[in-house]
């Protein structure tokens, strides 16, 4: 028997009443999103106008003009180039980390080791970045602690020693300071789901012989292996996102030919090599990273998607 379109609807309306409260708290999360990521959307045209005061409306087209000055600006292929490479070696060497990290918690046995072991770990999430980039010019600077033990083995090391002047050594450090930032932060969502998993399945490989790390490796792994594959898919999603707070702290001149990423490179052209915001340009930037992000976004999707695991989209 067919039901009728009037009946769907009635069914419907009744479900949406019997459920009312959770879409009330719902409410509030549709509207932030409505009001800080699609209303916005509306500005994105000015990357494709040369903005003036009367309005976005009233401002003239381009024809691409911010497109192609930005593609033939002096900084913006370097810092582009810049934040993939930094990009790239926080997704490879940042992202198992937290994985690594959640494992060897959940293997510890005492629960209140394991607590004060997390809590130290999560901790300088909480720290901002203006703070770490005190922390790193009193340790790694030209005065820090560092140089002064490393003074005590060779003499010479006073002469041109300063890591945060090093452009050799400044994405190294952006690199580990990120993952000692954020790997305990970042390893509360794999706990969560090593959490989850079927202690049964423990004991059967318990049964059969597993030691230790083939529990690990047999059955941990594969039961956070969709968590795995989501995170994975959303940090290659964001790799134009190179770290602004933690960048525009801890780099100075020396370091822009390896540490300047796009935000800090619009950051400088806006605010220090001209007299005012050119809004259309950096609009336009924000578009092609946009872009970039959503792009590399698809291939990690379809590579978890050939790898088996489940994707996003």
């Amino acid at each position: 028997m067919q039901v009728s379109r009037a009946t769907k609807r009635r069914r419907l309306l009744r479900r949406i009443w019997a459920n009312r409260w959770f879409y009330v708290m719902l409410l509030p999360g549709l509207c932030y999103f409505a009001v800080f990521k699609y209303a916005p959307l509306y500005g994105i045209q000015l990357a494709f106008k040369d903005y003036v005061l009367a309005g976005i409306e009233a401002s003239p087209w381009n024809n691409f003009a911010h497109f192609r000055y930005m593609l033939f600006e002096q900084g913006f292929v370097p810092a582009f180039r810049n934040t993939l490479v930094i990009s790239g070696m926080r997704i490879l060497l940042g992202f198992p980390f937290p994985i690594l990290l959640a494992l060897f918690l959940d293997e510890l046995v005492l629960p209140k080791y394991r607590r004060t072991v997390q809590t130290i770990y999560t901790f300088p999430h909480f720290l901002s970045w203006v703070l770490l980039a005190g922390l790193l010019q009193n340790l790694l600077g030209a005065s820090g602690m560092v140089r002064k033990v490393a003074m005590l083995f060779s003499p010479q090391a006073s002469e041109t020693w300063n890591l945060l002047y090093d452009n050799d050594a400044y994405r190294w450090i952006l690199v580990f300071t990120d993952i000692w930032k954020e790997a305990g932060w970042g390893a509360i969502i794999y706990l969560a789901s090593i959490a989850g998993v079927d202690r049964s399945l423990y004991e059967a490989a318990t049964i059969d012989g597993a030691n230790r790390w083939q529990r690990i490796w047999s059955v941990t792994l594969p039961s956070i292996a969709p968590m795995i594959a989501i995170q994975f898919i959303l940090r290659v999603g964001a790799a134009m996102e190179g770290g602004f707070d933690q960048v525009i702290n801890t780099y100075t001149p020396p370091v822009y030919d390896k540490g300047d990423i796009l935000d800090t490179y619009i950051y400088r052209l806006s605010f220090v090599r001209t007299s005012g915001v050119n809004l259309g340009f950096t609009t336009a930037v924000g578009l092609f990273k946009n872009v970039i992000n959503f792009i590399l976004l698809l291939m990690a999707n379809s590579l978890t998607r050939a790898l088996g695991q489940k994707t996003i989209l």
